[in-house]
C-alpha cells in the first residue's frame, strides 16, 4: 500500500527558513510566510523537510490513491522558490498571464525572487487556489 511521503510535521518553520543558504531567498521566504498566512488565514506548518504549507485538505483519486496536502504552500529551494498552488483550472492560467517572470509545471509555479512578480496577482492566485481546492475536495 502507498504511504504518503510529504506529511505535516512539528518542525519549526522559522528554523527551516533560517537554514536557507541564499540571503535573498531567505528574505523572500519571510515575505512569503506572511503573505501566505494573510491570504490563507492559516498558520504556517512544515510539510516534509522543506515545504511550508497552509491549511490542509484530504484528496482521493479515482484510482483509490488518497492523502492529505496543504491548501497552498511554498518552498525556498536552492535555485528557485516553488509555489504549490492548485493546477488545472482556467482562472489560474489567466492570472499567470499577468504574474510576472516565472515558469510552471502541472502542479508548481517557480520564481527566482519576489521582485520578479506582481504580489497582488500572487495574492489572487493563493485565494483562487484555496477556493478551487475546497470546491474540488469538499470536506
Amino acid at each position: 500500500m502507498y504511504e504518503q511521503k510529504t506529511k505535516q510535521t512539528d518542525s519549526s518553520v522559522l528554523e527551516f527558513i533560517e537554514g536557507v543558504d541564499h540571503p535573498k531567498r531567505r528574505e523572500d521566504a519571510y515575505k512569503l510566510l506572511d503573505l501566505f498566512e494573510e491570504m490563507s488565514g492559516y498558520e504556517a506548518k512544515m510539510w516534509g523537510p522543506s515545504i511550508i504549507g497552509y491549511g490542509s485538505y484530504h484528496y482521493k483519486y479515482a484510482s483509490g490513491h488518497e492523502g492529505d496536502a496543504p491548501l497552498a504552500a511554498f518552498s525556498p529551494r536552492k535555485d528557485k522558490i516553488t509555489l504549490y498552488l492548485a493546477p488545472g483550472n482556467e482562472a489560474r492560467e489567466k492570472l499567470l498571464q499577468s504574474f510576472g517572470k516565472h515558469t510552471s509545471s502541472k502542479g508548481c509555479i517557480y520564481i527566482k525572487k519576489i521582485d520578479d512578480i506582481d504580489v497582488d496577482v500572487l495574492k489572487a492566485l493563493i485565494r483562487q487556489s484555496i477556493e478551487y481546492v475546497r470546491d474540488t475536495y469538499p470536506e
